[in-house]
């Protein structure tokens, strides 16, 4: 009786995994799906890092700008055009980048 219910487990389990299988592989929510979510969760990981990093570049820049003089002088001097007696100052016309 053992051998008996032992084969018609194993038959059952295979049959389980092959069921398990079709489904994954032909089903519309199947593997390609699943591998459309992981590109779309790789491309915002990119864009969380990307975006953690632009944050902190404008958290340093701050602190500059709180804690020295000298940054908020020269921030007040390129935003407002100011210049000290005896300056020179030449403006160039901001450049586009060439179109591909």
């Amino acid at each position: 009786m053992k051998p008996v219910v032992l084969r018609v487990g194993r038959a059952l389990a295979f049959c389980a995994i092959a069921a398990a299988l079709f489904f994954l592989l032909k089903v519309p929510q199947g593997l390609a799906s699943l591998k459309e979510k992981h590109t779309a969760i790789r491309q915002l990981q990119k864009q969380n890092a990307d975006l953690s990093k632009e944050i902190s570049d404008k958290r340093e820049r701050v602190r500059k700008l709180r804690d020295s003089r000298s940054e908020q002088e020269l921030e007040i001097r390129r935003l407002l055009r100011y210049q000290r007696e005896g300056e020179t100052t030449v403006i160039l016309p901001e450049q586009t980048p060439p179109a591909k």
